[in-house]
């Protein structure tokens, strides 16, 4: 892994994030860029939401845009990663499909399975693969699952679509982590209800009925994704690999 300068363990890692332009990836992106790595922000439509984000960072922050729901655009990413990076040392798999939000509410059951299929599993496998080859000893992967999951599950059409697709996440995040051991740590954080744009506009009886569920009693937040993913890309999580991290203020397991 790159050589590490300063007081902060991200300094000088070279880092990507796949869906980087809003949510959860925007705070994994910043969290990582104020610990002193260098992130390649991926994106697929958000040019103008990424640009934003790149020169809120800073220089030497380069934009990586790609489709990943495509096999040529997983490719492509992580061959722009290299290019403009030279190596990466942390790959986030952060990259999903909105079928929850915009024009994707209203899309057919298969049309959002077909979607997530590609994007939110899929695009973790190639991507996963692809950069994991061209990795170097000590470096990790990062995946993005959803807590329910990994116990307990929810009821409602997307809630299965969901729960389908990041239970995939998981199973290959566990199996990949023996795969590629010792040189390379996989794992995968596995969110709750986090206030992105789908949490800001839910309906507020609902949001107050989350938060009050919550034995910590209030929604997440994406910086509490960003912190946890800033410790297993850490050298404090130096023996943790194929293990599902859940951050839900606990909720769930």
């Amino acid at each position: 892994m790159t050589a590490q300068t300063g007081g902060s363990p991200l300094a000088g890692l070279r880092t990507v994030v796949t869906g980087a332009s809003s949510g959860i990836g925007k705070a994994i992106a910043i969290a990582f860029a104020a610990g002193g790595a260098r992130v390649g922000i991926g994106f697929c439509h958000s040019f103008r939401d990424a640009r934003a984000l790149a020169e809120e960072l800073g220089p030497g922050h380069p934009l990586l845009q790609a489709d990943l729901s495509t096999a040529d655009g997983c490719t492509s990413i992580v061959q722009q990663a290299f290019d403009a990076l030279e190596s990466v040392d942390v790959w986030v798999n952060n990259a999903g499909a909105d079928v929850l939000t915009g024009d994707g509410r209203s899309w057919s059951d298969e049309r959002k399975l077909a979607a997530l299929i590609d994007v939110d599993l899929k695009a973790t496998i190639r991507c996963s693969r692809l950069v994991a080859a061209r990795m170097r000893p000590g470096s990790c992967i990062l995946n993005i699952g959803w807590d329910h999951a990994t116990i307990d599950g929810m009821k409602g059409d997307n809630p299965e679509l969901f729960a389908a697709v990041k239970a995939g996440v998981l199973g290959f995040t566990k199996s990949f982590a023996r795969s590629v051991a010792p040189d390379v740590r996989v794992n995968v954080l596995c969110p709750g209800w986090i206030e992105t744009a789908y949490g800001e506009g839910v309906d507020r009886v609902f949001y107050a009925k989350v938060a009050a569920a919550t034995p910590l009693g209030r929604w997440g937040r994406p910086e509490d994704i960003a912190d946890a993913a800033v410790w297993l890309a850490s050298p404090a999580a130096a023996f943790v690999t194929g293990q599902a991290i859940n951050v839900n203020g606990g909720t769930v397991g």
